[in-house]
């Protein structure tokens, strides 16, 4: 599933190419993605015909494009194989094409906006805008209950968010990995930046966040935006052709990972084999050597 830096480089690239079109028209090809739009396709096309794209925006693996009016935003997830791609009218359709959106850019040329799906497990919606509990701009209304990502400026070392939220995280009993991955606490990081992230704080996902203190839980959020930086230069991560970016190109970052999908390959830093275990149904990867087994779970 894209994490935090995938989908912050497709934001990128849509900032780039969609701020200022109109959107003409809308197609659906597959009602199905629209399953959070209240009203369904009819609805998705009366609120968003017609409006001009002010911005493009996400936080954690949430996209939105604001529409002019600041009243309504198309909300998009991208589910596990979901891609948004900016392609020339008249472009063949792609096979796995779910929605698309004809845009006219302010230089009166045509360009379309394509939600692809494959797995159809992510979706679009016209929804409201409404206060960011997080103290950001408007956000849709739909996303209240998700947590400010490591990108934010208010989750900065040291603000007063940041102490809050490494206060709940060692409140917690849940091991820590299964707290990274809750995107409630805090949105972004899926299974690849969590085991990256555990990998170099040396702690084992299953470790009871009640036993980390401040300064270790620190450690762990850091790890976790340096390495998503990181990713971010590297055009996020693409183990297959699901993930790529608004012009179709995919990310490097799986070349420099050094837990995430390494099962039997020596630890870049003290030569053990990396292994691969099921965590929460997932498949988790650590340096048995580096990030010990807590002693209550052995």
């Amino acid at each position: 599933m894209p994490e935090l830096p995938e989908v912050e480089t497709i934001r990128s690239g849509l900032a780039t190419h969609v701020p200022g079109s109109a959107i003409e028209g809308v197609e659906v090809h597959a009602p199905q993605v629209l399953r959070r739009q209240d009203g369904g396709p009819g609805a998705l096309g009366d609120l968003v015909v017609g409006r001009t794209i002010t911005g493009a925006h996400r936080r954690g693996k949430f996209l939105w494009l604001t529409l002019a009016g600041e009243d309504y935003a198309l909300l998009i997830h991208l589910g596990m194989s979901g891609q948004v791609l900016v392609r020339a009218r008249e472009r063949e359709p792609h096979r796995h094409l779910r929605v698309r959106l004809a845009l006219r850019r302010q230089d009166g040329s045509a360009q379309d906006l394509w939600f692809v799906d494959q797995r159809m497990f992510g979706y679009l919606a016209a929804v409201p805008l409404g206060p960011d509990p997080h103290g950001g701009g408007p956000i849709p209304v739909t996303m209240t209950h998700i947590g400010p990502d490591p990108f934010e400026p208010a989750l900065v070392p040291g603000s007063p968010l940041r102490r809050r939220i490494n206060r709940r995280i060692r409140a917690s009993t849940r091991g820590i990995k299964a707290i990274l991955l809750d995107q409630q606490v805090v949105s972004g990081v899926g299974n690849i930046y969590a085991d990256e992230a555990l990998w170099r704080a040396r702690v084992h996902g299953a470790r009871p966040a009640n036993r980390l203190t401040a300064g270790k839980v620190e450690e762990i959020l850091t790890a976790a935006t340096d390495v998503m930086v990181e990713a971010l230069a590297a055009g996020g991560t693409s183990f297959d052709a699901l993930y790529v970016d608004v012009a179709g190109e995919p990310g490097y970052f799986e070349r420099a990972l050094a837990a995430y999908g390494r099962a039997g390959q020596p630890c870049l830093r003290c030569g053990a084999l990396i292994v691969r275990e099921t965590y929460l149904g997932r498949s988790s990867f650590r340096c048995p050597r580096c990030q010990r087994r807590p002693a209550r779970t052995r």
